[in-house]
């Protein structure tokens, strides 16, 4: 972690210090800025992963930073580090896409150091699909994996089911390089939900749900930023699109949702009840086969569901076995 530098921002010189020596342990290049204007020229000068800001400093307000900070170095993760009194500035900072998280003075060390691990990890994901390199898309996709041992090998075996639909489709081999990449970082966004919920070995309530919710965002986000495909994006963001509108995030029904989205959402489907979950043992493949045919034109485009299990019934006995293959 040592290649990666944190940045903290504010204007009072103690809380500087107790910033650093929270991280001081930790094995992360930690810079200090007593000033908006003096984190600008850092900013400028080094490759920062992660920037923390105070909002309320004289001068240039946090919120006025980051936001510049994004316009010189969009990569940079930029969190605000807010008074409750402030809370609806940090949310509209948030929405407009100029802050990844806010932290509440005062802070909690457990949360803050939680939020700086989560923007490093996803300045490493900006970074490794900025080089569109097909080993660094995997490796990520594994990586991401690891938050979760129930989907190890996930991203790889949808990535070979959703491409049995594609080769029956006749799709071009630079769409179905997409849609593999699309199947390999399509939970990408869920670096940043928290383990507590991915492993919840039990329903998620209501409130657990929102927030897995908010993965496809999270990771198109970090898609846009990358400059990945339109093809890609699209998987990532429409993937848990249902075809009866009742899907998320953006309830697209039919055709509407992109054809490579429908496709990896059947996919993508059938490996995760084929698999073990934290809350459930996996199905048959007899049994994913009926539960995905009960979900044609509800869930799944029909003409697509039924293309897929013509395919995986043409599979051979020792296909299934490396389709259905859960790494231990």
């Amino acid at each position: 972690m040592t290649d990666y530098a944190v940045l903290f921002v504010d204007d009072e010189q103690n809380i500087l210090n107790s910033l650093e020596r929270l991280f001081h342990d930790d094995e992360l290049k930690i810079l200090k800025a007593i000033s908006a204007e003096d984190a600008l020229e850092l900013v400028k000068n080094e490759e920062i992963a992660v920037l923390v800001s105070d909002n309320c400093m004289p001068g240039m307000k946090g919120v006025e930073l980051l936001s510049k900070v994004r316009d010189i170095s969009p990569d940079v993760v930029r969190v605000l580090m807010t008074a409750y009194a402030d809370l609806p500035v940090a949310m509209d900072a948030i929405n407009r896409g100029e802050v990844f998280r806010f932290i509440e003075k005062p802070w909690n060390n457990t949360v803050l150091k939680e939020t700086v691990y989560e923007g490093i990890s996803r300045f490493r994901i900006i970074k490794a699909l900025k080089s569109q390199d097909e080993s660094s898309m995997l490796s990520l996709a594994q990586t991401i994996e690891l938050k979760d041992k129930y989907t190890r090998g996930h991203c790889d075996r949808v990535a070979r089911y959703a491409l049995l639909i594609a080769d029956a489709l006749s799709l071009s081999e630079k769409t179905k390089k997409e849609i593999t990449y699309g199947s390999w970082l399509h939970d990408c966004g869920k670096i940043g939900i928290p383990d507590a919920i991915l492993n919840k070995p039990a329903k998620l309530n209501e409130e657990e749900f929102e927030l897995i919710k908010k993965h496809p965002a999270l990771g198109v986000d970090v898609a846009e930023k990358a400059h990945l495909s339109d093809v890609i994006r699209n998987i990532i963001l429409h993937h848990h699109e249902k075809y009866d509108g009742t899907g998320y995030p953006s309830g697209i029904k039919g055709k509407d949702i992109p054809l490579e989205a429908r496709i990896v959402a059947i996919a993508d489907c059938f490996d995760a009840v084929t698999s073990d979950r934290a809350y459930r043992k996996a199905y048959s493949m007899e049994e994913g086969i009926y539960l995905i045919l009960s979900l044609k034109n509800s869930c799944y485009d029909q003409e697509l569901v039924d293309i897929f299990i013509s395919c995986i019934k043409n599979l051979s006995q020792n296909e299934c076995a490396l389709a259905l293959e859960v790494t231990k």
